[in-house]
């Protein structure tokens, strides 16, 4: 039992590794996989710095009165009107004079093209030297970021853009000429303070993006608040993040004074459309064993299977290999590029079922996945139930107002009592399913 707990306990760590590491990489993959924006019906919650200022929103881009060759990146950029965020948002943006913000936005809502649409409307062409500063906490996300300005930035080829990341080695005493520079936070400290390539005293705008991820990362917590002391008290200060945790919130309130504060509301999930069932196994084997009867009563389908580490999503995607279904595996080690060819072969049914950890999918939207299956229950690192994780696992079944399925396996008195408290959580019973009834399972699957 003793080797057990100290097995588990191996796990849990790597779970957690596993999440800080990928909150940078799940960010990455959602832009590389997201081929339009969300339609999100979330309500946008705005707190203003000055209550008693009107409240502008805007309906399409010709009202902000955009530099024509900006307005025409826009639209080649295949934005045809404002996105949910973007209406509220980039009037306070571009606003004379400008004001800070501190918003809250989930990938694909548009946050990036609006803060870019922002620098590239303050900088003045005419003066050669930067203006706009953007930090991200990896070199891929600050790679994607300069993406969008390159495009939004097609028809105002004035404007240049330079990256300042660790592989970018530049002469000492060069002096920019490029009016937007975005980087991680190493190496546009080192940029501003120690080579001097940057005056940060000539910096109108400064973003940082994904605090969250910024702040999970050794370090970029304190670089970026050194980078923000630098800068001008007229300085906008623009900060994104998908979550507002109490460390980020701390975070943000002392990268942005007096901020504009915009929140999204979170839609509320449902489990009413998901039937949800337990099957009682009583090892990894007969939670296999139990799967593959599962699995030949709904291959009509689509299915994520959902494992606590990479070690058993790794076992059971042999398993499943072996016994000739076609599976397909997300897994930590996988780069970012390869894990967005592995969503996207599943997202066009060349696989039917997809082996994950929990951190892998975090954000991915297939909207063909009728069944969920817990191989193992989320738990925290603490071990108590992860209940936001287990309705963002299974709510996926229950999309677009389809009739969805999730199966939960129990192999333990302990992942039981776990079952037992997300019950009670949801106040939702959990129906016990016999795999050995083919006919049961085929019923609850059509």
């Amino acid at each position: 039992m003793a080797s057990d707990s100290w097995a588990q306990a191996v796990d849990e760590q790597e779970a957690a590794a596993e999440s800080v590491d990928d909150k940078a990489a799940q960010s990455l993959l959602n832009k590389l996989i997201r081929s339009n924006l969300v339609n999100t019906t979330n309500q946008v919650e705005v707190l203003q710095r000055d209550p008693t200022s009107p409240l502008y929103s805007v309906k399409s881009f010709e009202e902000l009165r955009l530099k024509p060759q900006l307005l025409q990146g826009v639209y080649a950029m295949g934005f045809n009107r404002p996105s949910k965020i973007q209406e509220t948002a980039l009037p306070m943006m571009l606003a004379e004079p400008p004001q800070n913000l501190i918003a809250q936005s989930q990938s694909g809502t548009g946050k990036t093209a609006a803060f870019v649409l922002a620098m590239l409307s303050h900088v003045d062409p005419e003066n050669k030297w930067p203006q706009c500063l953007c930090v991200s906490p990896t070199y891929e996300l600050a790679l994607q970021t300069g993406k969008v300005i390159e495009q939004m930035g097609k028809f105002y080829p004035e404007v240049q853009l330079v990256y300042a990341i660790r592989g970018n080695k530049l002469e000492r005493g060069t002096k920019l000429q490029e009016q937007v520079v975005i980087g991680t936070p190493g190496t546009v400290l080192d940029w501003c303070q120690k080579l001097k390539f940057i005056d940060p005293r000539k910096i109108k705008v400064f973003v940082l993006d994904e605090a969250d991820v910024m702040i999970a990362t050794q370090g970029h917590q304190d670089q970026s608040i050194r980078i923000q002391r630098m800068l001008p008290k007229t300085c906008q200060m623009l900060l994104f993040s998908a979550t507002f945790e109490d460390t980020v919130w701390n975070f943000a309130k002392r990268i942005v004074p007096d901020p504009n504060i915009i929140k999204l509301k979170r839609e509320e999930e449902t489990l009413d459309t998901i039937k949800q069932y337990y099957v009682i196994c009583n090892s990894k084997e007969e939670k296999f064993q139990a799967l593959c009867n599962i699995y030949g009563a709904i291959t009509i389908a689509q299915a994520m299977i959902f494992c606590h580490t990479r070690k058993t999503a790794g076992w059971l995607a042999g398993e499943l290999s072996r016994e000739g279904h076609q599976v397909a595996l997300l897994s930590g080690e996988m780069q970012v590029e390869q894990r967005a060819a592995v969503i996207e072969r599943f997202r066009d049914g060349k696989e039917k079922v997809l082996v994950t950890t929990n951190v892998c999918a975090r954000g991915i939207d297939v909207e063909q996945v009728s069944v969920v299956i817990n191989f193992d229950l989320p738990v925290d690192k603490d071990g108590n139930p992860d209940n936001e994780t287990y309705l963002h696992r299974i709510g996926r079944t229950g999309r677009f107002g389809k009739r969805g399925l999730a199966i939960n396996m129990v192999d333990s008195r302990f992942s039981m009592n776990i079952l037992d408290r997300i019950q009670e959580h949801f106040n939702k019973k959990i129906e016990k399913l016999d795999t050995d009834d083919l006919d049961e399972i085929e019923k609850i699957a059509n």
